[in-house]
């Protein structure tokens, strides 16, 4: 049986990781003003950020449409679907949409993930899948593991500049600049039901990392033979700082860095990073 991951380019992933993992992502778009951005490989990360930066009005994104989606699902014999929040996206219900499009065709239905997350979560999550893929548990058995695993995840964002934030009015613009005017950075993430939170705000980076460390810390998971997520936009330095430290404190079984496509750098905005595990 030809088994296929489908995910929302939300979902930050490496050439390689896609490779080896034999996902298929479809691309949403970004918006900045009559100006649209598809978020596939041909996308220029760079030159779409520096565009970003110059752009005065309120960026937006949409969701592929449920075509797209029947696409991916009707090439494989077994699909599984992972999607950004359907708390912050239409993406999850255009996926069940595709879904039911592709049943119709006489295609075997897929199953779509809610990831409850965005980014390093859906990494995650895609990671998981493949692992789960390729010890030979039934289609069942996946299901079930992957939606208590999905109830079980933590995701943390901080991000250095809040110009998209504000922009997109999710942070008032006086806060925005007092924030970093007086260096705070928000530990942001998404709570258990998948919606935008705040979790805790700190001054400093060293402040920050340790809080971090904290929060996988007190999280009450168990961190042996499990696997963590760290996506980021152009702040590899701090990824890679972030996962020396965790490796001294706990024994995750892999650590990946990952770099953030067109999607996640929208929102997560220069320097910005995303933690899930």
């Amino acid at each position: 049986m030809k088994n296929r991951i489908v995910v929302d380019s939300c979902c930050d992933l490496t050439p390689e990781m896609k490779s080896e993992m034999g996902v298929v992502s479809v691309p949403l778009i970004m918006m900045l003003g009559d100006k649209e951005f598809h978020d596939d490989e041909s996308l220029d990360v760079v030159g779409f950020m520096e565009e970003l930066r110059n752009f005065s009005g309120k960026p937006g994104s949409a969701s592929p449409p449920p075509l797209f989606y029947r696409e991916a699902i009707e090439a494989a014999d077994n699909a599984f679907v992972v999607t950004l929040s359907e708390k912050v996206s239409g993406s999850y219900n255009n996926a069940v949409a595709g879904n039911d499009m592709a049943a119709e065709n006489g295609s075997g239905a897929a199953f779509v993930f809610d990831s409850k997350s965005a980014s390093a979560g859906e990494t995650l999550i895609a990671v998981k899948l493949h692992d789960l893929i390729r010890s030979g548990m039934s289609k069942e058995k996946i299901i079930e593991t992957v939606n208590r695993f999905i109830g079980n995840m933590k995701t943390y964002c901080v991000f250095e500049n809040y110009d998209n934030l504000q922009k997109n009015g999710r942070l008032n613009k006086i806060t925005g600049s007092l924030i970093q005017v007086l260096n705070i950075r928000l530990i942001t993430g998404a709570d258990s039901n998948g919606e935008f939170a705040l979790f805790d705000k700190c001054r400093g980076v060293k402040n920050m990392i340790q809080r971090l460390l904290s929060l996988i810390e007190n999280s009450g998971k168990e961190t042996q033979n499990e696997n963590l997520v760290i996506t980021h936009c152009n702040n590899r330095g701090l990824a890679e700082q972030l996962t020396a430290l965790i490796k001294e404190r706990f024994d995750f079984k892999n650590i990946y860095i990952v770099p953030t496509g067109g999607l996640s750098s929208l929102y997560a905005d220069d320097k910005g990073i995303v933690l899930a595990f």
